[in-house]
This record gives structure tokens, C-alpha cells and sequence, in this order.
């Protein structure tokens, strides 16, 4: 579907047959991101790796990114810090367990995945610390921002108005904030740099790689504060709204509920302690996920843009033109799927489609050059705490509503989450 927003040509990609050709086989030419201006102002004029158009020092970023910190080698390194995270929750629930009091699961998924992603990559939470705390509430701000599409965005002769109705001051009010906060983050790496000889830290080697501790490659103190504001944000919101989604449709549909807490209870065969092992066995675990996945994808359109001229199946597209590859609909394309309407796990149970951006029917995390580098700690957080939740608690809503009559209203912003918190009992605790 090709559109104008006001002067910028924009095409949206709604077929699975269409994004392959966006992502693979044309993938250098659509290579690049958009280029909004409220998404600039927030994303450090494009000097992380999320904004970064297409080129040498991108691939230098994605190469530091994959290689300290999201490897598989890495990420298998997290264990320890999953299973650390995973008592914790556990036990916190546990409490309100015991009490009868209701969990805001929202709330809880947001700490989660913003503890796990801060230990892994600067070995300490923020998420309790002043800083923290201010940084998760703007991120919510900014996700509303990003996505209040102006008429100074894409009519430049009107771009007076988001002065005059507060749009940039509020852009420029979040962007101050989120900067000081990241200041600190830096002076506090700086300041105790020596202190402990066997850091090996995300924030640290960015700050090596500006120092000029790195041969071939160097970036300024902008870059750094760029790189670990992608961490934080891109990592955080679309694990918590996964994680959100999962436990809303099992807490709608009981039936899968029970058949996943059957899965991981045999499994486990009363072990309190759940291992990526043990996790490798549960197939119908994966399957909920990745239904999860198809039916509430965390981002709904990958935008990309292409860098020059080109024909793909027979349309002209010029240079510039903004592409938004519409995940939600391609998750939802009858054509594709059996009932794509019905959340139904068992559709992937025999099937060999996966989401690691080799089955266009399925690419949450997006696909080609572009593809979100965090798939697999992502994959893995969705894993161990949904497997967690289902093995050691049986759940319920608030005042014995049934699941039909759960609020299932989207939140749209950089995410499309849910509009209200979800909010449910632990009726019974096993552990």
C-alpha cells in the first residue's frame, strides 16, 4: 500500500512474500531507518545502533553489540543471573501468595526485564536506584511521544505547530532528562574505573572503545550515551510486553493453561530449580511463545527506507521512501495462517516455523541486517519466566472474573502493549 504522509511517500508492507523481498533479497537497499524527527531528538541524533544508517561504523556498533554482549556464548553466560532474577520473583509472588493479595503483573515484568538486561550488560540493577526509576518513567513518556505522528513531522512548513502545541518542549524535556540520567551512568564507571580488576562490563567497554582502547574503531561520548540508551529502552519494554501478552491470552484461554502447567510439572518432576535443560524439553512452552509472538507481535511495524531507486516485484520505489513492514497484519494473514483470529499453540507443534528471521510468516524480531540483535536473550527471559510462573503457581483474575471478560484493550506506542495493568491472583503456591 503506498501513501503519502503529507511530502513523504511511505509503503506498507502487509505480505509475507512482500517483507522477504524487503528483508532478503533486497536487504542492503532497505538497509536504513526511518528518520523522524521526534525518534532523532530521543535516539541521539541516530549514533546508537537502532538509528545508525547503514554503513561502516553501523556494522562496527552491531559487531560490539553481538560480540560483549548478546553472543550465544554470552547469553548463556546470563544463567546465573536468570535463575537469580527468577527466585526473586518467585518469592515475591510467593508472598502475595500467602497474603491473598492480587500481583501487577505489569509492573513486575517491567522491573524483571529492566534488572535482567542492566545485571547482564553493567553487572548492577538501576531499577531501585533514583536514576532508574526516572528512566523507566520517561521511557513511558517517550513511547507516546514517538508515535504522536505531527503535521511539522511530515509537512516541514507546518513544523511551527509542535512548537505552539508543546510537542517539542516536551520532546526536548524527556531528551534533558534521559541525557542527565545517562551522564550519571557514565561519570559512575568513570569514577570507580580500577576499582575492581575483573569488570567486564557493556558500559565499560564502550567507555574503553571511546577512550581509544580498541584498534579500528572509535566512538564519542554521544555514541556511548546512544548505545546504552538502546539497551535499556529497545530491551526493556518489548520483553515486558511479551511477557504481559503471554499471560494475558493463558489467563483468556485456561485450557492452555493447564495443558502448559501439565508440560512443565511432568518435566520437572518436582524440581524447584527449572534449567535451560529442563527448558529444552518443554515444546509445548515454546509453542505458547511463539503463538504469543504471531498474535501479539511486541513492535507492529518495522520501519526501514530505502537508500536508492528500486523495482521489487514490479513497483518503482524511489529513494527515501519510508517502509513499514506490517508485522501485526502478516501475524494475522489468513492466507498464512489456519484462524489466525483464534490463539491456538498447537498450530506450531509440528510445524517448523520459528521467528529468528528465517520464516516471514513469523518475524516479531524483525528480519536481514535489521534484525533486532537480542532475539535470543529475549527468547531465553520469555522462557525461564514464563516456564517459572506456570510450574509454581495456579492463577486467577480479580473478584473470579472469568478470562473472557479480561480487558484486552492495546496501548499503541513504540510497543503495543496492553492499556491497563494486568492485575491477577497467585491462588496457590507449590514451592
Amino acid at each position: 500500500m503506498s501513501l503519502k504522509f503529507g511530502s513523504q511517500p511511505v509503503l506498507v508492507v502487509s505480505s509475507a512474500e512482500f517483507a522477504k523481498e524487503i528483508s532478503k533479497t533486497h536487504d542492503i537497499t532497505f538497509a536504513n531507518r526511518s528518520v523522524l524527527i521526534s525518534l532523532k531528538k530521543i535516539m541521539y541524533d541516530f549514533k546508537g545502533l537502532l538509528g545508525t544508517p547503514y554503513g561502516v561504523q553501523w556494522r562496527k556498533l552491531r559487531s560490539i553489540f553481538v560480540h560483549e554482549l548478546l553472543s550465544s556464548a554470552r547469553v548463556k553466560s546470563y544463567n546465573a543471573i536468570m535463575e537469580e532474577e527468577m527466585n526473586l520473583l518467585v518469592g515475591k509472588i510467593k508472598q502475595d501468595c500467602l497474603s491473598s493479595r492480587p500481583v501487577n503483573l505489569t509492573d513486575a515484568f517491567t522491573l524483571l526485564s529492566n534488572d535482567l538486561i542492566c545485571r547482564a550488560a553493567f553487572r548492577k540493577k538501576y531499577s531501585e536506584t533514583r536514576h532508574g526509576k526516572q528512566f523507566l518513567e520517561g521511557m513511558k513518556k517517550a513511547a507516546g511521544l514517538v508515535f504522536n505522528l505531527t503535521l511539522g513531522e511530515f509537512i516541514p512548513c507546518l513544523g511551527w505547530i509542535n512548537w505552539l502545541t508543546g510537542f517539542n518542549a516536551a520532546i526536548d524535556m524527556y531528551v534533558e532528562k534521559v541525557d542527565e540520567i545517562l551522564e550519571a551512568v557514565i561519570e559512575e564507571h568513570l569514577t570507580n574505573k580500577g576499582a575492581d580488576e575483573s569488570k567486564d562490563n557493556f558500559v565499560d567497554i564502550l567507555l574503553g572503545i571511546h577512550q581509544g582502547n580498541t584498534p579500528g574503531i572509535s566512538i564519542d561520548r554521544t555514541t556511548v550515551k546512544a548505545v546504552i540508551s538502546d539497551v535499556l529502552g529497545a530491551g526493556t519494554k518489548t520483553s515486558s510486553t511479551s511477557l504481559e501478552w503471554v499471560m494475558t491470552e493463558l489467563i483468556r484461554h485456561p485450557t492452555v493453561m493447564k495443558k502448559l502447567q501439565d508440560e512443565i510439572r511432568e518435566i520437572m518432576e518436582g524440581k524447584q530449580h527449572i534449567t535451560s535443560h529442563d527448558l529444552q524439553k518443554m515444546q509445548y512452552l515454546k509453542a505458547v511463545i511463539k503463538e504469543t509472538f504471531r498474535f501479539h507481535p511486541p513492535v507492529a511495524m518495522y520501519p526501514r527506507a530505502a537508500r536508492e531507486y528500486v523495482n521489487v516485484m514490479g513497483y518503482d520505489i524511489s529513494p527515501k521512501t519510508e517502509v513499514l513492514i506490517n508485522v501485526w497484519a502478516i501475524g494475522r494473514d489468513p492466507s498464512l495462517w489456519q484462524e489466525p483470529e483464534i490463539f491456538m499453540p498447537e498450530r506450531f507443534l509440528n510445524s517448523s516455523v520459528d521467528f529468528r528471521g528465517f520464516d516471514f510468516q513469523l518475524i516479531p524480531f524483525g528480519a536481514g541486517r535489521r534484525i533486532c540483535p537480542g532475539i535470543e536473550f529475549a527468547a531465553m527471559s520469555l522462557e525461564h519466566t514464563l516456564a517459572n510462573l506456570m510450574y509454581k503457581f495456579d492463577w486467577a483474575l480479580p473478584d473470579g472474573a472469568n478470562g473472557e471478560d479480561l480487558d484486552v484493550t492495546e496501548k499503541h506506542g513504540t510497543t503495543i502493549s496492553r492499556k491497563n495493568p494486568l492485575v491477577v491472583f497467585p491462588t496457590k503456591s507449590y514451592f
